[in-house]
């Protein structure tokens, strides 16, 4: 992210995907939500980006977008990934929104023994569209230019080796950790996971399933790096340190 465009990005009047940024066009929705639902006025600026990274700055023109800046390119970030057992209606899409606004960089729905939602025939292909679009409206809403990138369903046993998984009596130490899984309403059934997981602790109190995600979400972009500070530097210091 360029810093010194930070704060004029903030203040856009939106976020927009587009798919040339060397000649910015919106899409009939997307041009329609901008002049009748937040009523742009020619010249308010608005923020477009190809999703992969890259984004401008434009203005409202009486037809279309006027480019004002340079085509510029934020850092890859981090390869952060959350295996998330979806939960019921719209907690699930919150959940998504969420982590999105946090930075999580991928989200792999997980099929958990007890998951409460399950991945099959219409209802797949129906969940994970939604899921996307949630996502695309939540990444213009907080000026990410990365997509989040949300797979297809996995099975636990799928999961690669090096993932930690969320776990009541897990350890608080999160460093170096950029994947994780967090678990359905009914909890982890037991023997779900083997004995050599990681276990990650979320915390002294027991949490709905979709606050162990976002609390997850967090953490884990918090571990990469990828609010530009570690873990290290909000633990306090020891009493009587300078």
């Amino acid at each position: 992210m360029i810093l010194d465009e930070w704060p004029r990005r903030v203040a856009a009047l939106a976020q927009f995907h587009v798919a040339d940024l060397r000649a910015p066009a919106l899409s009939d929705a997307d041009d329609h939500h901008l002049r009748r639902a937040l009523r742009a006025r020619g010249g308010e600026e608005v923020v477009v980006t190809d999703g992969r990274g890259a984004w401008r700055i434009c203005a409202v023109a009486p037809a279309g977008l006027d480019a004002l800046s340079v085509v510029v390119t934020d850092p890859e970030p981090p390869a952060t990934a959350l295996y998330l057992c979806p939960v019921k209606g719209d907690r699930a899409e919150w959940t998504i929104a969420k982590v999105t606004e946090l930075g999580v960089a991928r989200v792999v729905p997980l099929l958990a023994r007890r998951a409460a939602v399950r991945f099959t025939g219409d209802a797949r292909a129906k969940t994970l569209a939604r899921w996307r679009r949630v996502a695309a409206e939540a990444c213009g809403q907080s000026r990410r230019t990365h997509d989040l990138v949300i797979d297809e369903p996995l099975a636990v046993g799928d999961v690669p080796v090096g993932v930690g998984v969320a776990d009541a009596g897990g350890s608080p130490d999160w460093s170096g950790v950029t994947a994780v899984a967090v678990g359905p309403e009914g909890g982890w059934a037991p023997e779900e996971w083997g004995a050599e997981r990681r276990r990650l602790s979320l915390g002294p109190t027991v949490l709905r399933a979709e606050t162990a995600a976002v609390v997850a979400g967090a953490l884990v972009a918090l571990s990469a790096g990828r609010w530009g500070f570690s873990l290290g530097s909000l633990v306090g210091k020891d009493e009587g340190t300078p």
